[in-house]
């Protein structure tokens, strides 16, 4: 941890960009928004524990570094140099607790990597951990039509609900951050989707598992199944 990082070494700092936003870590005892710089967010990940099955992956978030970013056809661009998130300090005695707890994040491609959080009050950066599905894993899907990602997103459903839940809770996540904190790609596939739906002959509130032709397996409540999320 560098010495301009805002916390002692004894301190656990982790960054959340997707689903944790809304749907803390167990165990935190300080919540900060505030963003990392030289990523770029993207639906890019496949989902098959979550918000899709090994059979019909749903798509969830993960982190783009820039310069790599740079060298691919995306259709959406990405004017900001900001990722913007929240980090969790996790209480001192509940480290290695949680920390178990996040090992089994890594669960379908993630792995783990380090970087400076920069507080949206001006504070000092934090170190943070944070959990990437890098390019290198299988899981890793790289840039889609926007259209046919929103499209995918909308039908896809897995263990801890609709993947579209997942797009609209984050778009709205974000946009409670900071007046700056949107997000051009989540918003334009989150506009798709709301319009999927409006037009859309189903009602996305009752669509189930049955009614789009597959089977999940359910864990004994929402919450543990939010929480096993990126």
């Amino acid at each position: 941890m560098s010495a301009d990082s805002g916390a002692s070494e004894s301190e656990f700092w982790l960054f959340g960009y997707g689903s944790l936003i809304w749907k803390p870590p167990p165990h935190f005892d300080r919540r900060i928004p505030g963003f990392v710089t030289g990523y770029v967010r993207r639906f890019w990940q496949n989902s098959q524990d979550h918000r899709g099955t090994p059979e019909a992956p749903g798509r969830v978030v993960t982190l783009i570094e820039r310069s790599f970013w740079q060298t691919l056809e995306d259709p959406h661009p990405s004017g900001s140099e900001k990722v913007w998130g929240v980090a969790y300090r996790i209480e001192a005695s509940k480290v290695t607790e949680v920390r178990e707890y996040l090992d089994i994040r890594e669960i379908n491609g993630y792995t783990i990597h380090y970087t400076p959080f920069h507080p949206s009050d001006g504070s000092p950066t934090i170190q943070t951990l944070v959990y990437i599905g890098t390019p290198d894993n299988d899981q890793f899907m790289g840039p889609q039509d926007p259209q046919k990602l929103a499209e995918h997103i909308y039908s896809s459903i897995g263990p801890s609900g609709l993947n579209k839940d997942y797009l609209l809770h984050l778009d709205v996540a974000l946009e409670s951050l900071s007046a700056e904190s949107g997000d051009e790609h989540i918003k334009d596939l989150a506009e798709r989707v709301r319009k999927l739906e409006r037009t859309s002959n189903i009602d996305g509130g009752q669509v189930t598992a049955q009614a789009l032709g597959r089977e999940t397996k359910k864990v004994s409540s929402t919450d543990e199944q939010e929480e096993m999320e990126k």
